[in-house]
């Protein structure tokens, strides 16, 4: 096996691995914890694969905002500590069927994709021309995923809020 291929493997097993604890753990500040080494495993998966712009949104925008985020609302309302309820088994159930319509679907794309042969195509993914394409509406615009991504950090803080305020009143 070659080196590449043994580090891709295990970024990726350490994905899997994370992700996997953090919706299984039934501690709060535990799973903040795995998922912020999940989304450090996939921004190194995105260095591994030469996107560097993308690499680093994903620890600027997830790991420095998301995560950072949570674990403040966790602090801020001292639940630090607590367990997570278990959930009921039709919720379980539900979550397991859910992954595996999702596994299902995402493999039939995959399957489907007719991907190019060569493999050694140079990516033009210089800064200039992503700054470029940030400011361009039309195609391989990136003005909408960006504002998508704007709209999932004011919903993150808004939830955070929405979880500090709930706790204060049940205090």
């Amino acid at each position: 096996m070659e080196i590449s291929a043994f580090f891709f493997y295990l970024i990726s097993s350490m994905i899997l691995v994370f992700g996997i604890l953090t919706v299984t753990t039934r501690k709060i500040f535990r799973s903040a914890i795995y998922l912020l080494f999940t989304l450090i495993n996939v921004a190194a998966l995105y260095f591994y694969l030469n996107y560097e712009f993308i690499a680093a949104v994903q620890i600027v925008v997830y790991v420095g905002g998301i995560v950072v985020l949570i674990l403040f609302s966790l602090f801020l309302t001292h639940q630090v500590a607590g367990d997570l309820p278990s959930p009921p088994w039709q919720r379980l159930v539900f979550a397991l069927l859910s992954c595996l319509f999702a596994f299902g679907f995402a493999f039939c794309l995959v399957m489907k994709h007719s991907f190019p042969e060569n493999k050694n195509a140079p990516i033009n993914l210089t800064v200039s021309y992503i700054g470029k394409q940030m400011l361009n509406y039309g195609d391989g615009g990136f003005v909408l995923p960006f504002e998508v991504v704007s709209i999932l950090l004011l919903a993150a803080m808004i939830g955070c809020i929405a979880i500090a305020f709930k706790t204060k009143k049940n205090a």
